[in-house]
């Protein structure tokens, strides 16, 4: 059995998915099962495959999202230890290698995470304050915006079967949803270096494709504080987010004319103002 499974979810992204896929193959740690999980690409991705290394597992799904393309690849892989890598992105050589330095074959319940470095254009662009990763317990943070990126995770199965795969009703902030199930409960070890490469210039991304993604983030932060066993302060915290994401969203969706959907996020504020929660 291989100590990690590296999960690759795609959709047609022919032109860039080699990149990621030769991030993986030459990690200098090679106990790896490489998966590569085609959300039901259209373009040439199975030929790509056929053509690039035995090695690699590719299973095809119709077209239902990352979210159940990251999920097939969980249930199918055999590593104690699963990692993901988005397909537009790379890791560097060593990744696996130096969060594995942080691992503790008795901590069942094993994240970590890395800096990284953002491109765009070729170009690199710098991380505002608000952006800086770290390790530890930071649920009030994580609240605030994402600071996890699935290709910097490296996770136990076991915590994964403990707290639960990525949503796949959600068609984005899926990541967000998981790492605040995951920071609410436990710490996360970091690595302080960038050992990912993200590249920011696709016009196929989410965040590009999915408008008013807060909504999402909102629907998250209900879903956790349905969790009884959530803490006092981390409650109080995740209830402050919601109100302020919700009093955003509805004055982005007033002034693009959407009164009525506008309404129903101020309701869902005021209804957390002024109440016991």
């Amino acid at each position: 059995m291989p100590l990690v499974s590296a999960i690759i979810p795609t959709f047609n992204r022919v032109d860039v998915l080699p990149r990621s896929i030769l991030s993986i193959l030459k990690q200098t740690f090679q106990d790896i099962e490489l998966i590569v999980i085609d959300d039901g690409s259209t373009d040439s991705t199975a030929d790509l495959i056929a053509g690039m290394s035995e090695s690699i597992r590719y299973l095809r799904q119709d077209h239902k999202g990352v979210s159940a393309a990251r999920n097939l690849g969980i249930v199918v892989s055999r590593g104690k230890l699963i990692a993901f890598l988005d397909s537009d992105d790379e890791w560097s050589q060593a990744k696996l290698e130096k969060q594995l330095e942080l691992y503790d074959k008795a901590d069942s319940n094993f994240i970590c995470h890395s800096d990284e470095l953002w491109l765009k254009h070729g170009k690199v662009v710098n991380q505002k304050n608000v952006h800086k990763k770290q390790g530890g317990r930071f649920f009030e943070r994580a609240l605030g915006r994402c600071l996890i990126s699935p290709s910097a995770v490296l996770i136990s199965r076991l915590l994964l079967d403990k707290i639960g795969l990525f949503n796949e009703e959600l068609p984005a902030a899926e990541d967000y949803d998981l790492w605040l199930r995951i920071t609410a409960f436990h710490s996360v070890k970091f690595v302080n270096e960038p050992l990912v490469i993200k590249h920011g210039d696709r016009s196929d991304q989410l965040s590009k494709t999915i408008p008013a993604i807060d909504r999402f983030r909102i629907q998250a932060i209900l879903n956790i504080l349905q969790n009884p066993e959530l803490q006092s302060d981390y409650r109080r915290a995740a209830i402050r987010e919601l109100v302020k994401k919700c009093e955003i969203l509805a004055k982005g969706l007033s002034k693009h004319g959407k009164d009525e959907e506008a309404i129903r996020y101020y309701e869902l504020s005021n209804k957390y103002q002024n109440n016991n929660y």
